[in-house]
């Protein structure tokens, strides 16, 4: 171990309401174990750039560009990003500069119907990496999906994937769990769905809420909490009136210390991604971590989960009926939906423990070490 190592961190931070502010933080302190760790220092050995897509990271993507480091890339779709950031002669170079000169008419179209990137699968297909990419001294990725993104973009690139971190939270006992039901109005016996997180047009939420209508009617003793802000008011005017339906209750963003608690109360969550991003999710770790199970999209962003660990949907024409025919399973049968959660539970306990995760970080960093 190298405690003469000093590593700058450059994050969001809470109170900053993203996952990544959260899960900096967690790191940030298991990391100051190991030594010396900085935030934002002028001068370090090497820098540890969090890297995620929006604005909250503009001043991060400028330095790790000007003076490089190691990228922890907690979305390998910056194009969203990169959207937010420049002006349209700016974009239309950038865009050039991952994919050649003759995708210059593709940047202008892009350009001009960027209002629809939230939910055009176009503008995840190009994920824009190659840039920062390029230049830094390594990529920190969660999955394999996000290090094939960068290996297509930057194929000389040093790219180490380091599981996504679970640090463990006091979690709420039964009673007060059962108070927290009742706070919300969720009668004894009911099965209780969840939908938590900043809520994006890839989150599916439409048809989540499409798919429990199904449910209800079939299975009255179902429920659906939708906790978190909307990302766009078009996506909350289009999802108004299923939110108003039977057995679906609304909460908007959670503090901390609520997430805990509402996360300790429900039976299951669902957190669908598509199109994807290369991001694994903070949400699907801290459920899996505390013996819920997560209802995630198949893709390769999850393909670290073992199958008997959590349960896949698949996307496509098929996603929502995959979806209400696994909600009925659950709810039906709730001994299966438990024992999902305690596999889960015990895959998260041996590979995400923020103390394991740290070590690698920190192990990666002592490379670069100046000597």
């Amino acid at each position: 171990m190298d405690h003469s190592l000093t590593v700058g961190f450059y994050s969001p931070l809470p109170p900053a309401r993203t996952g990544v502010a959260d899960y900096a933080a967690a790191l940030l302190a298991e990391l100051r174990r190991h030594g010396s760790v900085p935030v934002e220092p002028s001068h370090c050995d090497v820098a540890l750039y969090h890297l995620g897509n929006n604005a909250l990271h503009a001043g991060i993507y400028r330095r790790a560009l000007e003076r490089p480091g190691v990228i922890v890339l907690h979305d390998a779709v910056l194009h969203h990003f990169l959207l937010g950031q420049l002006d349209e002669a700016a974009y239309i170079h950038e865009f050039v500069y991952n994919y050649g000169e003759w995708h210059r008419g593709l940047a202008r179209d892009l350009w001009r119907g960027r209002a629809a990137s939230g939910s055009d699968s176009r503008y995840f297909d190009w994920p824009m990496l190659r840039r920062v990419a390029e230049v830094s001294r390594a990529i920190i990725v969660h999955n394999p999906a996000a290090a094939r993104m960068v290996r297509e973009h930057a194929p000389a690139a040093k790219i180490a994937e380091i599981p996504h971190l679970f640090a463990a939270a006091p979690v709420p006992g039964e009673a007060e769990s059962i108070r927290y039901r009742q706070r919300l109005g969720v009668a004894p016996g009911t099965f209780l769905f969840a939908v938590f997180g900043y809520l994006r047009e890839s989150k599916r939420l439409t048809t989540v809420l499409e798919a429990f209508a199904e449910v209800h009617r079939e299975l009255p003793h179902a429920a659906l909490l939708v906790a978190g802000d909307f990302a766009s008011s078009d996506l909350e005017r289009a999802a108004g009136p299923l939110l108003r339906a039977p057995g679906v209750l609304r909460l908007p963003y959670l503090a901390e210390r609520e997430f805990w608690l509402a996360a300790s109360a429900v039976d299951a969550c669902i957190n669908l991604r598509y199109p994807a991003t290369g991001e694994t999710s903070g949400i699907s770790i801290r459920l899996m971590g505390i013996g819920k199970p997560v209802i995630m999209s198949a893709a390769a962003e999850c393909s670290r989960f073992p199958e008997y660990a959590c349960i896949r949907i698949d996307t496509g024409l098929a996603e929502r009926e995959s979806l209400r025919q696994h909600m009925v399973l659950v709810t039906s049968m709730t001994r299966v939906a438990s024992d999902i959660g305690q596999r889960g539970a015990a895959h998260i306990r041996n590979e995400h423990r923020v103390e394991v995760v740290a070590k690698q970080y920190w192990d990666l960093l002592c490379e670069f070490c100046i000597s």
